[in-house]
């Protein structure tokens, strides 16, 4: 692994003095493209008010993905560049977690390469896997990973978008069978493997100590100081994958719900839907106090399963009991 690192050090060094700062502003946006919350924006708006069926994968790609990668850096608990080598430039300055794997270069991986598979173009293809070869560079010029951090992401993005496209009808299927209340006992039980699993490797992990360099490198470069042991997106993830499950389970027992429509009505769906989930993720994460124990996890968990309910059931139900959507099977 040392050999990766110096020599992984070295490559971004070089890149970035090669280049010049004129790139810094492309690699920031294209970085973005790979960032939770550009996915938290765009998912709704493809469930909401463009597909209803892709926005339903993607969704839960994006969680389960979030999940396995937690896990993973828990595992490998590799640095950040810049926590290493003050040589290198810390041009994304928001990172407090492992490095390894990239988790940008992960979702991307993941997510844009939903959107190609689902659409089965070639041209989407070419567009996508652009982008994620963007994102993946984008995160070794601004110095927040290595080359085989990006490289990690990748392979693991993609074994879980095979994973999503090969199960996801078969499974749908044998969940569709299902009864709505053992829907929703098979989504809670998942959600408990989900907190099994991050919890698990969290405790892996629970005594390790921060070396005083990447303290010391990280208040150097400006950026946010390193907090890589923090299993509070274990529960994050938990919590919506059970959410947006329990929520789609529900619409779909009412006769489903679909994305089409005029403009304007797509339009007022995603307003209005935005306004909910910042009801109750910011309302809730203002009243919901914070902290390590398990009061706090619980909450937390209960504030992320009212979000993804909100996104997959209840949102939806207000659009089409205001008509501003139709009722349609969406898996």
């Amino acid at each position: 692994m040392q050999i990766f690192i110096e020599s992984g050090i070295a490559f971004i060094i070089a890149l970035q003095n090669a280049v010049g700062d004129w790139l810094i502003a492309p690699m920031r946006f294209f970085s973005y493209l790979g960032n939770e919350e550009f996915f938290l924006l765009v998912l709704p708006l493809i469930y909401w008010s463009v597909d209803s069926a892709l926005g339903l994968r993607v969704g839960f790609i994006l969680v389960t993905g979030n999940l396995f990668n937690h896990v993973g850096k828990l595992i490998f608990a590799g640095p950040r560049p810049y926590w290493l080598s003050s040589h290198v430039r810390a041009l994304w300055l928001k990172e407090t977690s492992f490095g390894v794997p990239s988790g940008h270069s992960q979702l991307a991986m993941s997510v844009w390469g939903m959107f190609a598979a689902y659409s089965k173009r070639t041209w989407i293809w070419v567009v996508s896997m652009t982008i994620v070869f963007l994102i993946g560079f984008s995160r070794i010029f601004l110095g927040a990973h290595f080359p085989h951090d990006v490289v990690v992401g990748w392979l693991l993005g993609a074994v879980i978008l095979w994973a999503f496209v090969r199960l996801w009808e078969p499974v749908g299927a044998w969940v569709g069978k299902k009864t709505l209340s053992q829907q929703i006992i098979i989504a809670f039980i998942v959600s408990l493997f989900f907190i099994v699993l991050g919890h698990g490797a969290w405790m892996l992990r629970s005594a390790f100590e921060i070396p005083e360099t990447w303290i010391s490198n990280a208040q150097l470069a400006g950026a946010e100081l390193p907090d890589p042991v923090d299993p509070n997106s274990t529960f994050t993830s938990a919590g919506t994958f059970f959410g947006l499950a329990m929520g789609a389970a529900w619409i779909m027992s009412l006769g489903g719900y679909q994305a089409s429509g005029p403009v304007g009505k797509r339009a007022i769906r995603y307003v209005i839907g935005l306004i909910g989930v910042l009801i109750f993720y910011l309302g809730l994460g203002a009243i919901f106090p914070r902290g390590d124990g398990f009061i706090f996890y619980l909450l937390r968990y209960i504030r992320y399963v009212l979000v993804g309910w909100w996104v997959a059931g209840g949102a939806p139900w207000v659009f089409v009991r205001f008509n501003l959507a139709e009722r349609f099977k969406t898996i």
